[in-house]
């Protein structure tokens, strides 16, 4: 997962930058930091360990039982500092927030949190009561969910021909859900996406 003998103690007195980051959503949750030990514990437990100034060695959740799964921890360029990938089982602020960052970070990146939620109700959970989501709705009626996804390409090339800014924002925000329930619906992910996009940058 990680191996500490690569990471620059040294540089920092003892302690490094830990970046903890929505593995789902990508959006930063928090920054803490960790020393040696704090990262021994994280590696064997898989579970986020820190080192706080007034607490010491601390199991991020311990006691609220908001702990971090870890699904990677990446090394930066100078071994200072590292991404931790992590899922989150509550909010990682003290204040009850999802993140330490204003909402605007969080809500950056939307499509992340878009993404878990059609993968939830794929998977047949978070629809309220007995009655099926309109999510759960498109994934099971092929035919209802490519009708849905040519509608509204169909209605955002009507708003761009207005000339309508507001109402082509909104078709585009239509187009991308569907979008993103049909590719759930063929086994795909946001993450396939974000691979395509990267590769195309580079």
């Amino acid at each position: 997962m990680l191996n500490l003998e690569t990471v620059n103690f040294a540089k920092g007195g003892g302690l490094v930058t830990v970046v903890a980051q929505d593995a789902h959503s990508g959006a930063v949750l928090m920054i803490a930091h960790a020393d040696r030990e704090a990262l021994e514990h994280t590696v064997r437990t898989g579970e986020m360990h820190y080192r706080s100034r007034s607490r010491g060695l601390w199991h991020k959740g311990g006691s609220s039982g908001n702990v971090q799964r870890v699904v990677s921890l990446t090394l930066d360029c100078d071994g200072d500092a590292v991404l931790a990938r992590v899922l989150p089982a509550g909010p990682a602020c003290h204040n009850g927030t999802t993140s330490c960052f204003r909402e605007e970070a969080v809500a950056a990146e939307v499509f992340g949190r878009l993404d878990a939620t059609i993968a939830l109700r794929h998977q047949g959970g978070g629809a309220s009561g007995e009655k099926p989501s309109y999510t759960q709705k498109l994934l099971g009626d092929r035919n209802l969910r490519l009708k849905k996804l040519g509608e509204e390409a169909v209605e955002l090339a009507t708003a761009c021909v207005d000339g309508d800014r507001a109402r082509a924002a909104e078709e585009v925000a239509d187009l991308i859900y569907h979008a993103m329930v049909a590719l759930h619906a063929v086994g795909g992910t946001i993450d396939d996406v974000r691979q395509v996009l990267a590769k195309r940058a580079s």
